[in-house]
């Protein structure tokens, strides 16, 4: 077998990924909720679970690629935990292909997983990211299935959360310190947002030390140069850490946004994905109730449906 090259085990990769598309895991089974109220409580705690299962089909969707005939006697895809990516191709290729992996359960109200690997470790574009959207196979209930898969350059995804947040001196990207010395479980790959936090006329002073770093200034960069000119904004005024930086629904990522609307899209036992989350995540619950009733087939018995309490349930965005 000829040898092949880093670029063409990615497509072979992406190709084998989009075969994911409606396979169903056999890892857990959510049971079908015996009444419209048993159902609505369901729903409060759904998106619990998805962190959960997340992680398991991640898991398995590494054995799933090493069970692929392409890859046959080309070499292995392998986990790593703790370690970046998520997967690497262990063969005699060079540089080694890797796979990040994100879970988005699309009942929740964003893609919640989080890209923050510093655009250095993408820099020989060996690396995709692949998102897998998944749901249980009876909408709320049952053993959960892809539903759709994008796969895309790990590189774009790290420059697109770069360009889009990075803005000084009002929003600094600080890239991680050098920890290739340490041992591999206390290396740091991730990159930090930093928001402004001083006053009126500091920002002043701080934009025009910006100006004084040239046209090209405010453009990121990876560098330790360039890193060394945010380093010392930081040192001058104050910032706070951004605990939503790099959320993947944030980052205006082309590719990654159509995704999300051909998702939302999708038609699902009569209604669109985004209509039955804007229906779950709302608050009126006798509307949910029915509508379940009447398009999930989950029944009750001498129950009025007025009594339901209107606080809707909410998706867990941590």
């Amino acid at each position: 077998m000829a040898k092949l090259k880093t670029a063409e085990v990615l497509a072979l990769t992406s190709k084998s990924l989009e075969a994911l598309e409606g396979h169903i895991f056999d890892l857990l089974t959510v049971s079908k909720p015996v009444s419209v109220s048993a159902a609505l409580n369901l729903l409060k705690v759904l998106s619990k679970l998805s962190p959960l299962l997340g992680n398991l089909i991640e898991f398995n969707t590494v054995e799933f690629l090493n069970d692929r005939p392409e890859f046959k006697g080309l070499g292995n895809w392998k986990r790593q935990d703790p370690g970046f990516p998520d997967a690497i191709f262990e063969g005699d290729i060079v540089p080694q292909p890797g796979l990040e992996i994100k879970a988005w359960f699309p009942l929740a109200t964003e893609i919640t997983a989080r890209f923050r690997d510093s655009q250095s470790h993408f820099a020989e574009n060996n690396t995709s990211a692949a998102i897998l959207a998944w749901l249980p196979d009876q909408l709320i209930y049952g053993k959960p299935y892809i539903l759709d898969v994008c796969i895309v350059s790990g590189l774009s995804v790290a420059k697109a959360r770069d360009d889009h947040y990075h803005n000084p001196p009002d929003y600094l990207v600080i890239e991680p310190l050098d920890t290739t010395a340490r041992t591999r479980n206390l290396q740091q790959t991730n990159t930090a947002g930093y928001k402004w936090q001083g006053i009126a006329t500091d920002f002043v002073k701080a934009k025009r030390i910006v100006e004084g770093w040239g046209k090209d200034g405010r453009q990121y960069k990876p560098t330790p140069e360039y890193q060394a000119k945010l380093m010392t904004l930081m040192g001058k005024f104050p910032y706070r850490l951004d605990t939503n930086f790099s959320k993947i629904d944030r980052i205006v990522h082309p590719e990654i946004e159509a995704f999300k609307t051909q998702v939302l899209s999708k038609k699902i036992y009569g209604k669109t994905l985004g209509e039955w989350t804007k229906l779950f995540n709302g608050k009126d619950q006798v509307l949910a109730a029915s509508t379940m009733k009447e398009r999930l087939d989950i029944k009750e018995e001498d129950v009025d449906l007025r009594v339901i309490k209107t606080s809707g349930p909410r998706s867990d965005s941590k």
